[in-house]
């Protein structure tokens, strides 16, 4: 992969390095390992804040108001344990009712204490291929934090009465002792949806998801929804794989409680005068044309009759071109940071992509800034004084965030370079088919798009097939379309690949 290239394919890969491929295996082991020293990625949790970690769970006190008899469930990839939301979905009239229960992250971590210090050096959880390194102590973030199946648990329990068309009508926040009855995964919440013996809580989810992506759309929101690409370490300790495919339905659906979620906490603050929103500037004219110039070069034209959100969601990433044009969209989504307030309402609050304001607020085990939010938005909702530690912490939270967004950035490419390099490595003068992502040729508007290889000659940035793997190729390469390549460099330490472009 490319830094600065989304790792977003259109395959599944289960291309796996062997301990029979040479000494692939040992070295990439070595170069994995070595990313935590590189990167200066935290270590293990300091003595004084697991103590504290573990007396807070030891101390606990459930809140009083009783929601255990709600039947939560959680919808989460397979294979986590850090469970921070929790959802409930029933018919109200010829509208909804939501409760959405966030875990209470903010009764574990005493204000100015070890802990407390230690979360905010941290900033979020990070994922790397040899293991994550928690924003908390495990004992909080899969254990009595977790919102995992019949246990009890503090949460903040979002309530939301919905319309018919899924618009928000009123929002409420409050801490509650929740109980979820099952932890399901995405791909078995879909299979349910699609043979039709999913519970009514999921069908209602798919229901009122969908009209959720359809105010999206009304309100000019903006999805990539792109192939995600992720390193799956092989239980029985044969190295890592890349695996990718186009995300669920139900993973959209899901994600629209969320987002609404992060609207409703953002417009609390602001009518209270008081929090951090996340913002993102919206494209400026020059990058909305270029995009339009490459859209029609690529074959499927947006004239900007239609949003470009709108026009993304039409877009197929199996489609070699639609693909081009989904890394081009990429440079649509810059600028995104956070803005913090008191007293004073900012000038710019709208989070482009997805046409409001929004704050973050449904993930308080992984990311910092959630459980600031959510502490301002529960005392908003019930006209209580914010704590003065929450609102205290409003001035330095942007600075942690963008500090640890760019080292958990820094992180994903470094470990997807690595791992790409070493499924390759033993392939060295092989020939490969391949989908130009970015290309070197001239594009719509009579100019290229600037590649150059360091020696004066063009060069792009083609994906192939089997194993899943984006590169850097040399040779005059027009996106969108498929060509023939063969590797000519592949090294694991260094985190270089590089193709040449065949006749």
């Amino acid at each position: 992969m490319i830094p600065g290239i989304r790792a977003t394919l259109i395959f599944v890969s289960h291309h796996r390095i062997a301990p029979n491929v040479g000494d692939s295996s040992d070295q990439l082991a070595a170069a994995l390992a070595a990313l935590r020293t590189e990167l200066e990625l935290p270590g293990a949790y300091p003595a004084g804040a697991l103590e504290e970690a573990r007396k807070a769970v030891a101390d606990r006190k459930l809140p009083e108001r009783d929601l255990r008899d709600v039947p939560f469930v959680t919808i989460d990839p397979a294979t986590s344990t850090d469970l921070d939301q929790a959802l409930f979905i029933e018919r109200a009239g010829d509208g909804y009712k939501v409760l959405y229960a966030i875990a209470d992250v903010p009764s574990f971590v005493s204000p100015g204490g070890a802990l407390d210090a230690e979360t905010r050096q941290r900033g979020q959880t990070f994922y790397a291929p040899d293991g994550r390194i928690p924003l908390h102590p495990e004992v909080i973030s899969e254990h009595a934090g977790s919102l995992l199946a019949d246990q009890d648990c503090g949460a903040f329990v979002w309530e939301f009465v919905l319309d018919a068309r899924a618009e928000a009508v009123s929002v409420t926040v409050g801490r509650a002792t929740v109980r979820s009855r099952a932890k399901l995964s995405y791909q078995g919440v879909q299979e349910q949806i699609d043979n039709g013996t999913a519970p009514p809580v999921l069908q209602l989810l798919k229901e009122v998801g969908l009209k959720r992506v359809e105010l999206e759309r009304l309100r000019g929101g903006a999805s990539l929804n792109m192939p995600e690409q992720e390193i799956v370490q092989a239980t029985d300790g044969g190295g890592y794989r890349i695996e990718a495919a186009p995300s669920l339905p139900v993973e959209d659906w899901n994600a629209q409680i969320s987002l609404m979620t992060g609207m409703a906490a953002a417009q609390l603050m602001l009518e209270g005068k008081v929090g951090i929103l996340r913002t993102m500037p919206a494209p400026d004219d020059r990058s909305l044309q270029h995009f339009k110039r490459q859209t029609t070069a690529l074959g499927k034209p947006w004239d900007g009759r239609i949003t470009y959100g709108e026009y993304l969601r039409t877009l197929d990433a199996s489609d070699p071109k639609q693909l081009a044009i989904l890394h081009s969209a990429g440079t649509l989504f810059r600028g995104a940071g956070y803005t913090p307030f008191d007293g004073e309402v900012p000038t710019e609050v709208i989070q482009a992509a997805i046409g409001a304001p929004y704050a973050h607020t449904t993930a308080p085990l992984r990311r910092l800034i959630d459980r600031f939010v959510l502490v301002i938005c529960e005392a908003l909702s019930n006209k209580r004084d914010i704590p003065a530690w929450a609102r205290e912490a409003l001035p330095s939270l942007p600075e942690i965030m963008a500090s640890s967004d760019q080292l958990a950035g820094r992180l994903e490419r470094a470990a997807l370079d690595t791992v790409e390099a070493a499924l390759v490595a033993n392939h060295v003068g092989q020939e490969f088919d391949a989908v130009v992502i970015s290309g070197s040729k001239p594009n719509g508007n009579g100019k290229g798009n600037g590649n150059g290889n360091g020696n004066g000659g063009p060069y792009g940035i083609v994906q192939i097939a089997e194993p899943a793997v984006t590169a850097r190729c040399d040779g005059e390469l027009e996106s969108g379309t498929k060509v023939r390549v063969r590797l000519v460099k592949a090294d694991i330490a260094s985190r270089e690949i590089l193709f040449e472009l065949l006749p």
